[in-house]
C-alpha cells in the first residue's frame, strides 16, 4: 500500500523482523539479533528449533518455512544459514533479497567473507547489521550507501 501525504509519496516499511540468526551446519550460532524481547532460555530454544528446521530441509523445497505463528525465511551460503523470522503475511522474496544484500555487503567489507571473519569481527558484523536494519525494520537498501558509511566508521577507528 502506497500512501500519499502532503504530496509526498511514502511506501510503508516491511513488517517488523523478529530476529536474525546466522548459524553454521553444526548448529553453532554465529550471530543472533533479536528485535523482540525474549528470555535467554527462550532464545536458545528458538535457535535450536530454527536450526533443526532449516538444516534438515531438502534443497528442492522453498526457503520459507512456518515457525510457530511466524515465518522463517532462510538462505544457505557455503556452510552458513542466514535466517530471518517475520510475520506470516510478509513478502518472502523481499526478505530473501534482504539476506542476499546483507551477504553481499559482508563479502565486500571482508573481501570474500568466511565464517571466521564473523567470529573474530563480530562487532563489525553487528555494526553492519545495525546500518542495514534498525529496530527490526529495513532502513537502508543501498549497498553503496552502507559500504560508504562503514568506510567512514573505519576511518574513525
Amino acid at each position: 500500500m502506497i500512501l500519499k501525504i502532503c504530496g509526498i509519496v511514502r511506501i510503508p516499511p516491511l513488517s517488523k523482523i523478529r530476529f536474525i540468526l546466522l548459524q553454521n551446519r553444526q548448529g553453532k550460532t554465529r550471530l543472533a539479533k533479536y528485535y523482540v524481547p525474549l528470555e535467554e532460555s527462550e532464545k536458545h530454544k528458538v535457535e535450536y528449533e530454527v536450526h533443526r528446521l532449516v538444516v534438515n530441509r531438502d534443497a528442492k523445497f522453498t526457503n520459507f518455512v512456518e515457525f510457530r505463528t511466524h515465518k522463517v525465511i532462510y538462505r544457505r551460503y557455503a556452510g552458513l544459514f542466514f535466517s530471518v523470522c517475520v510475520d506470516i503475511t510478509d513478502n518472502e522474496l523481499a526478505y530473501l533479497e534482504c539476506i542476499h544484500l546483507f551477504v553481499e555487503i559482508l563479502d565486500h567489507f571482508f573481501s570474500n567473507v568466511c565464517e571466521l571473519d564473523l567470529v573474530f569481527n563480530f562487532h563489525k558484523v553487528y555494526l553492519i547489521l545495525d546500518e542495514f536494519i534498525l529496530a527490526g525494520e529495513l532502513q537502508e537498501t543501498s549497498k553503496r550507501a552502507i559500504i560508504e558509511r562503514m568506510s567512514e566508521l573505519e576511518k574513525l577507528e
